[in-house]
């Protein structure tokens, strides 16, 4: 019987390079994050949602583009397995963009909040106590930091936000991820600025972080970006 990633030590995950402990160490901060999500509202409530999007979107991208890919090559059932959480990204990418939309007055926010915290809950266990053990059962200890460097770089220059249309798997996540990350990484700059920023000078720059958004969403739609998806995972 397979032992969740949760219950060993970092020596049996292959040490703190393995790519079972780098998803651990995420995994751990974001059920922080969820904690300190649980009873904020208002500005809080968006301060924290942003660090959780920032860690979720660049955590899976790497994923689905370093992990999921040979999960399914060594395992005879991982297109079954990674397909599951694949459908989990994707709802977390819908439920986010969203929340966006919906101000915090929204009768429908607090049902949508707890769906979104319900379905980062059942990923994280989908991954530790399911997919993750079983890939550990396939990878020597110096295949999983290999694994772990490629994961690492990977969660660095991927994009952190929410893109629902497209693909879950290569080569369409690959192909829009650089100019999506480069996209994401101004406008978190922009959004940091505008926070601080006195108030005046804020509307010019939420202009700015709508027209970035506004090109995401072009290179979301470019044909290559949907190449690869399940129809599970297809938008």
């Amino acid at each position: 019987m397979v032992r969740s990633i949760a219950d060993q030590t970092v020596e049996e995950l292959g040490g703190p390079g393995s790519v079972l402990a780098r998803q651990r160490r995420d995994h751990v901060e974001l059920d922080r994050l969820l904690h300190e999500l649980d009873g904020a509202t208002g500005r809080a409530q968006e301060d924290v949602l942003t660090r959780i999007d920032r860690l979720v979107f660049s955590h899976a991208f790497a994923e689905e583009t370093v992990l999921w890919p040979v999960v399914r090559r060594v395992l005879p059932d991982g297109e079954a397995l990674t397909l599951r959480v694949e459908e989990e990204h994707q709802e977390v990418n819908e439920l986010v963009t969203e929340l966006e939309t919906l101000g915090h007055d929204d009768p429908r926010r607090a049902e949508r909040l707890a769906r979104l915290v319900a379905v980062l809950r059942e990923d994280v266990r989908d991954e530790e106590d399911v997919l993750l053990p079983r890939l550990q059962e396939r990878l020597d200890p110096a295949e999983l930091r290999r694994l772990g460097r490629q994961w690492e770089f990977t969660r660095r220059i991927a994009p952190t936000r929410a893109h629902p249309t497209v693909s879950r798997r290569p080569p369409g996540n690959a192909l829009s991820a650089l100019p999506l990350s480069v996209l994401d990484r101004t406008r978190d700059v922009v959004d940091a600025v505008v926070r601080r920023a006195p108030g005046q000078l804020a509307p010019a720059g939420e202009a700015v972080s709508r027209g970035l958004a506004g090109l995401a969403g072009l290179v979301e739609r470019v044909p290559a970006a949907r190449r690869g998806d399940r129809p599970p995972t297809s938008r």
